[in-house]
């Protein structure tokens, strides 16, 4: 049996890799010498892994940085996972095991507070540590049962909102700005590196991406600012008797209004021809439903987990979010990685926390990885003590605990990464 070579990958072996990972993901494998030269400005080699068997590459694993805002709008330095696969040859050889190890210790060495990661299979994550933090919603929309008027205009413009169409080099001027304001504001999201603006505008196209050009709104208060964005696709199809039977497919949509978000909304279902929408990934508890007139025309198609959290650093992890009330608490983490076990007091506040390693009595009991699903607010420590996956030390504990880590709204992450 040859030996597998676990390593970073050179410049020479990017083609390989790509071969490696289109195989993973099921895609025609070969990448030509274009989607090569294309993909490698947008690359830290320092942070791609493979793994080799007699020179060929049959693992895949890569990282970038990236920024994760928390609760009460603070963001933390994250290790961002992505590009995972291990060819069919090669599963079950602790391959992806010994990536994410040399991962996460260069993580942890950086000083990154977290890693993060969009799970493609649920059960493969948590024995490294990472936990479900938010999960995602989509919605199919029943356009000609929403209820909305089509002939009148969009709800801002009463104001003096207005809507534009606009072209992919102003969504490059704009989205930054506008993207960097919800991120502010909106926990869970992260943020977006050049690399997301070029895909999503055509400036950057491989041929495995199937991509093709949407079409670009954007929304502007009465004073001009820009405070939303939209992109969409649009089908062509006709029933039997020239019925027009278009379905719209939201790419994204950001806001950093309500009236901004209802006056997007309201716009595209709005369009001549469109009969549904798509809603691509939303917040569970985002506001479109209840912003039609009948909300049981938008169908819930996808409700699943979606961004998952690892701490590395507990203490700068709790100290970076705020809290809803008051509240002490111990907590007692297990990390079998060695990464970020210990028993931390944690003395929250509205406005932060402090948070010290101790030698108290623990209140809590719990696995890295439950902590990464606590982390955001959006699920209950009661729950999770109610499914064995925490425990009560102190009696009570779980419910303190549920009021001191909750949020107002649930966390929200908009991007694929």
């Amino acid at each position: 049996m040859t030996s597998l070579d676990v390593r970073t990958v050179a410049e020479s072996e990017l083609h390989d890799w790509l071969r490696a990972l289109n195989t993973g993901f099921l895609r025609a494998p070969t990448p030509s010498d274009e989607e090569v030269a294309g993909r490698l400005p947008y690359l830290d080699l320092a942070r791609v892994q493979g793994v080799f068997d007699a020179g060929r590459c049959v693992a895949t694993f890569r990282s970038f940085a990236q920024e994760l805002t928390v609760v009460g709008g603070a963001t933390i330095p994250t290790d961002a996972v992505t590009n995972v696969t291990v060819s069919p040859t090669h599963r079950r050889r602790g391959l992806l095991s010994r990536m994410m190890a040399t991962d996460l210790a260069a993580a942890k060495e950086r000083g990154d507070v977290a890693a993060t990661l969009i799970a493609a299979e649920y059960p493969i994550y948590g024995r490294y540590g990472f936990g479900p933090a938010a999960w995602t919603t989509e919605w199919e929309i029943d356009v000609p049962r929403a209820g909305l008027d089509p002939h009148r205009p969009v709800p801002s413009a009463e104001d003096g909102g207005r809507i534009d169409l606009v072209d992919a080099a102003e969504v490059r001027k704009l989205g930054p700005a506008l993207h960097d304001r919800l991120r502010a504001r909106q926990h869970g999201a992260v943020s977006r590196g050049q690399r997301w603006w070029d895909l999503t505008t055509g400036e950057v196209a491989f041929p495995n991406d199937h991509w093709t050009e949407p079409f670009y709104a954007v929304h502007r208060s009465a004073d001009g600012t820009v405070d939303g964005m939209l992109v969409y696709r649009a089908d062509d199809h006709w029933g039997d008797a020239k019925q027009p039977l278009n379905r719209a497919t939201v790419r994204s949509l950001i806001a950093v209004t309500p009236a901004a978000e209802r006056a997007l909304w309201h716009f595209l279902c709005s369009v001549d021809w469109i009969t549904t929408i798509r809603t691509g990934h939303r917040a569970p508890d985002d506001l479109l439903p209840l912003l039609l007139p009948d909300p049981r025309a938008a169908r819930v198609v996808t409700q699943a987990d979606f961004l998952w959290v690892r701490v590395l650093d507990v203490v700068r992890a709790l100290e970076a979010r705020t809290y809803a009330v008051p509240g002490s608490l111990v907590l007692d983490i297990h990390d079998r990685a060695g990464l970020a076990s210990g028993r931390f007091h944690l003395d929250a506040t509205p406005d932060g926390a402090t948070c010290t390693p101790t030698t108290r009595s623990p209140d809590l009991a719990l696995d890295i990885r439950e902590l990464g699903t606590l982390y955001l607010g959006d699920e209950p420590a009661s729950r999770l003590a109610a499914l064995d996956r925490v425990e009560e030390l102190t009696p009570g504990a779980a419910e303190s605990a549920d009021a001191v880590f909750r949020a107002g709204r649930r966390a929200w992450c908009p991007d694929v990464f």
